[in-house]
């Protein structure tokens, strides 16, 4: 069964957390997210955001390997079952998530990685006078499909170049939303297998970054009410030859769970 919610609903339910106008185009916000921030911030916005975005987490793999989430369940309060959108690929599904839009309105329709002219989460920060970063790989489809924003775009080669700048910019504490890319369960289940010893080495090491930086945002973000999501694209699936895929229209691909907490700011 395909999760009910759809991955367009995100979008606007982080613009509703911040108190800003959703993108022209997006969908509908997703309910249970809008009463999650809410309650956790009594009525109040999120002057933060902080997105950590895996690659490829599906559901199933969330669910079937709990003990290697730990360290990123401690810091999510929230579940938010969503499904993604067709065909499930990378660049498809965070224009999705971004934009509010299926693919039929931004327009990307394939694995490619054209600049989207669909109004974003971005654009709509930055109408409101706020600030916001992409931290990726130079090859990520965040870093080349939001481009051209009066924003900022960090990209780098290593996973540990990107996970330095994340800190760097959480210690300056001068963006809204901070973005962050993590590739690596993505490129490892392609090669060796979604349940492979590479790869849940690196679904592990995914929610342990997550819980890192959640601890980095209670410290250092404690004057501000913060919303910190780790939010994948879409899910993924074993081929017969033993390497990991996604791109189809099956659950094993489409349905995925985000986590959220909010920290509210210390008085």
């Amino acid at each position: 069964m395909y999760h009910e919610s759809s991955l367009d609903t995100l979008c606007a339910a982080l613009a509703y957390a911040m108190g800003i106008e959703k993108p022209n185009s997006a969908n509908d916000a997703n309910e249970a997210l809008c009463r999650y921030v809410d309650e956790a911030f009594h009525l109040e916005k999120a002057d933060r955001i902080f997105m950590y975005n895996p690659d490829a987490i599906a559901d199933w793999v969330y669910r079937k390997y709990p003990q290697l989430c730990e360290e990123g369940k401690r810091h999510g309060e929230i579940e938010i079952p969503l499904c993604s959108v067709m065909p499930s690929v990378t660049p498809v599904c965070f224009a999705t998530m971004y934009t509010g839009t299926q693919p039929d309105v931004h327009g990307i329709k394939q694995y490619e990685k054209p600049v989207v002219r669909t109004d974003s989460i971005f654009d709509a920060l930055i109408r409101a006078g706020k600030r916001a970063a992409i931290i990726g790989d130079n090859h990520c489809s965040l870093g080349k499909i939001f481009l051209e924003k009066d924003m900022d775009y960090f990209l780098y080669d290593t996973l540990e170049e990107i996970h330095a700048k994340a800190i760097e910019l959480l210690m300056e504490d001068k963006h809204d939303l901070i973005v962050v890319y993590n590739a690596t369960y993505d490129s490892l289940m392609h090669r060796y297998g979604t349940e492979s010893v590479e790869a849940l080495a690196e679904l592990r090491s995914n929610f342990e970054a997550f819980g890192m930086f959640s601890k980095l945002i209670e410290q250092h973000w404690s004057a501000h009410n913060t919303l910190v999501g780790f939010a994948m694209d879409h899910g993924c699936h074993d081929m017969d030859q033993g390497f990991g895929a996604h791109g189809l229209s099956m659950e094993e691909d489409l349905n995925i769970t985000h986590l959220y907490k909010a920290y509210p700011k210390k008085k």
